[in-house]
């Protein structure tokens, strides 16, 4: 039965496709999101609250002999988790670490510019990172607000190691300190206030 689904913190199209067995592209280019689509543009990153349009699933009817086994292969296209590891503005090169996503080990080395890449199911909640220092880093996957709302520009400082404070939706001293702090780091005019600048660079250097 189609339906709407209103949006909870850590959800993204991908999350919500996977979990109602759609391909993230049959909700998120349904007629019905189109106002969802134009607003947000982003198909991960969405609010709590918004509300996404789910259709009726439509069954596929396949035609094969009977009284065989017959093998069928669910598609679903994982996502790729992308990090850069940096120690202040030196990338983090070639170093050995573990990864689990929602308790599934991973290990691996980051490349030549410090990025830590590995593919994670859509609706994966929590990445936990171990370098091989014993550094330990847990993030949130997914949990990130939209940049054009304070409480997306304090998740995305946060994730920079730029703000400490409560991802709390105000625009409060600790959130333009943080805001001048990252401008200043990155050669920007440091107003405190998040342009058009400051939001496109924190949304290319956070990840997804």
């Amino acid at each position: 039965m189609a339906t709407n689904y209103t949006v909870k913190q850590g959800d993204c199209i991908f999350s919500i496709a996977v979990e109602n067995g759609f391909f993230a592209d049959t909700i998120w280019n349904h007629p019905n999101n189109a106002a969802l689509k134009k607003k947000r543009e982003d198909p991960h990153v969405l609010l709590p609250g918004d509300v996404v349009y789910i259709p009726d699933k439509r069954p596929k009817e396949v035609g094969e002999p009977t009284n065989q086994v017959h093998k069928f292969r669910v598609k679903n296209t994982p996502k790729t988790l992308r990090i850069q590891l940096k120690y202040i503005d030196t990338p983090l090169k070639d170093v050995d670490y573990k990864i689990a996503v929602d308790g599934l080990e991973k290990t691996g080395k980051t490349d030549g510019e410090g990025w830590l890449t590995q593919s994670v199911l859509p609706n994966a909640k929590i990445a936990k990172i171990t370098l091989a220092d014993g550094s330990e880093f847990e993030m949130k996957l997914g949990s990130l607000d939209p940049v054009d709302e304070i409480s997306g520009l304090q998740g995305r400082l946060q994730n920079l190691g730029f703000y400490s404070g409560l991802v709390n939706g105000r625009m409060d001293d600790d959130t333009k300190n943080a805001l001048k702090v990252f401008q200043h780091f990155n050669r920007l005019e440091a107003t405190g206030e998040a342009d058009e600048k400051t939001k496109n660079l924190l949304t290319e250097m956070t990840a997804k």
